[in-house]
């Protein structure tokens, strides 16, 4: 099963929070029964007290009854006092509560009729109230004191429940609270080791890789969480990291190559067939005036364009104004070369002054350069162009090149093709961390081309 980071930090808090809510649905059906159990007191001390009223109200209304039957004639005042002892009788009887055995008996539907019987605006006799009242009150005797002993059982069971009630909440507390803790930190503690594990096998491979160990980190089996994806994400960018190291590295061989033979170019070779011009130089002197003398200035000026060509190609397999004087000037030097050729379109340079104070290493130097002149050269052959431009500035901290044009252009074929020029410039460009782009140019027409490199320097 599949668990996230985020679910897997948010487990222990959320079990310990539903064992929690467990023991709050504990707690508050065991105090459901409790208050149950009060319910049941307050009713029998209402029932208990709306009795003793009804039985006071019965009393005084037989009493007065009585009164009445011995003198034989009754007051206004007592006929209006014997109705309200009636109405007494009645909204006593009305307020008992039924609880416990009086919910299934049918004594309170028995004493509400006694009590409706007596009603004095009935015509009854006062000797027919007599036994009436004897068993009203009789009735409601036995109903308190039944009221009374259910009242005093309840209250020494809700006591006693009380007291087991606290302590067993207090025990399944402790208990529960133990338990969510120690759930918590158990869930805790094997998740966060489990993490953190991973966490230091990555951290150790990225380690080992910025050390340049070049090692492929252990590549996950299956994508279970985020640390999975990160993991697959560092191995899939080693195998990227060693693919362009070995590009660098095979760069930096040959460019180490071209040096080397432009260096035995200029020792051996360059130097042999300058011995030879001196030689041709001086028979030159000796046969100024025959046919000897026109052959050798012939050779002379072949040799001179073989010294010239081979010039060149040491100065194309390594620039030795790059490592005197820079890359803006070995740039320079490169296009004030090619404008002497005939029908060479004219070409507007700007190298921002900065640059010199970036410390280019030799490598980023020699990529740059390699790609300036490939995006010259791509310019003079393939664009048509009467005028181009190259700029070599710095924006904010990125160095930016540019060969710009106003040339026939290049459609989106040109651009994505694999062609050995542009290959050569997008390989170049990645061994530096450098993009590269093709897009239309600022003139009418043509092509702009642009590098982008980051720099070490702060914006």
């Amino acid at each position: 099963m599949r668990i996230t980071i985020k679910q897997q930090i948010l487990l222990a808090p959320a079990m310990i929070l539903l064992l929690l809510l467990l023991l709050l649905g504990f707690m508050h059906y065991t105090y459901w029964d409790l208050n149950t159990k009060r319910r049941d007191i307050r009713a029998a001390e209402t029932t208990f007290v709306a009795l003793a009223e009804a039985d006071m109200a019965a009393r005084r209304l037989h009493v007065l009854l009585r009164v009445i039957q011995h003198s034989g004639m009754a007051a206004p005042e007592d006929l209006a006092l014997i109705v309200d002892l009636y109405e007494r009788l009645l909204s006593a009887i009305d307020r008992i509560e039924p609880f416990g055995v009086l919910k299934s008996s049918g004594h309170l539907e028995y004493l509400s009729d006694l009590a409706r019987s007596l009603n004095p605006t009935a015509g009854l006799e006062p000797e027919d109230t007599a036994p009436l009242f004897a068993e009203l009150r009789a009735e409601l005797s036995g109903l308190s004191n039944l009221t009374q002993n259910q009242r005093n059982r309840l209250r020494q069971a809700h006591d006693q429940d009380i007291n087991q009630l606290v302590e067993r909440t207090v025990l399944v507390s402790i208990a529960v609270l133990i338990f969510a803790v120690l759930l918590g930190l158990s869930i805790s503690i094997y998740f966060s080791r489990r993490i953190l594990g991973r966490i230091q096998t990555i951290s150790t491979s990225a380690a080992r890789i910025a050390d340049g160990s070049l090692e492929l980190p252990p590549m996950p089996d299956r994508i279970q969480d985020e640390m999975d994806v990160l993991a697959r994400s560092i191995n899939r960018m080693a195998t990227k990291l060693i693919q362009v190291v070995g590009t660098e590295k095979l760069l930096e061989g040959a460019e180490e190559e071209r040096r080397r033979i432009a260096m035995d170019l200029h020792d051996q070779s360059l130097s042999d067939l300058s011995g030879i011009l001196r030689g041709l130089q001086h028979l030159s002197s000796l046969h100024k005036n025959d046919d000897i003398g026109t052959r050798i200035v012939a050779l002379e000026s072949s040799l001179n364009s073989a010294i010239t060509n081979l010039r060149d190609i040491m100065n194309n397999l390594h620039p030795q104004t790059l490592d005197i004087l820079g890359l803006g000037a070995a740039i320079e030097a490169h296009i004030d070369q090619q404008g002497q050729r005939e029908g060479a379109p004219p070409c507007h340079l700007y190298v921002d002054p900065r640059i010199a104070e970036l410390n280019l290493d030799r490598i980023r130097q020699l990529a740059l350069y390699r790609i300036a002149i490939e995006a010259i050269q791509n310019v003079l052959k393939h664009a048509s162009a009467n005028r181009f431009e190259v700029n070599l500035e710095l924006r904010g901290s990125t160095l930016v090149l540019s060969v710009e044009d106003n040339g026939c252009g290049m459609n989106a074929d040109d651009i994505n093709n694999k062609g050995r020029g542009l290959n050569n410039i997008r390989e170049r460009a990645r061994t530096i961390n450098a993009e590269v782009n093709w897009k239309p140019s600022r003139f009418s027409t043509g092509t702009r081309f642009e590098l982008c490199m980051p720099t070490d320097i702060p914006t």
